[in-house]
């Protein structure tokens, strides 16, 4: 299985980005995705999920901002990032998450995207 996070970059604040994340292995489909960040100095975080039926959760910090979804169709997963602020600076991660609490990462850690906001 290969994860590939890829749309990083430098924007400023209140400005808008759009990640994509490309899942090989034959496990889209089946799987919820989630996409983590992880901060300098801070641990990853859940921001957002979708369960294969598309259904989203998003962390509070998020909510309103981002918007996550899946093209099942291509294994991809993205991830719109709306009203962009620095303290979203970030490597954003995409994986797949245990269906049993939607929160638990399944594979190891692919190539993260750095997001950065500047002010």
């Amino acid at each position: 299985v290969q994860l590939q996070a890829f749309g990083g970059g430098l924007v400023q604040a209140g400005g808008s980005l759009g990640l994509s994340c490309s899942a090989s292995g034959g496990i889209f489909s089946a799987d919820a995705m989630g996409w983590f960040r992880q901060a300098p100095g801070k641990v990853r975080e859940l921001v957002t999920t979708i369960t294969t039926g598309g259904s989203a959760n998003y962390a509070d910090s998020v909510k309103g901002r981002f918007t996550i979804s899946r093209d099942n169709a291509k294994n991809m997963v993205h991830l719109q990032m709306n009203s962009l602020k620095p303290e979203d600076t970030a490597v954003y991660y995409c994986n797949a998450l245990l269906p049993s609490d939607l929160r638990t990462p399944v594979f190891s850690w692919g190539q993260g995207t750095l997001v950065t906001v500047s002010s």
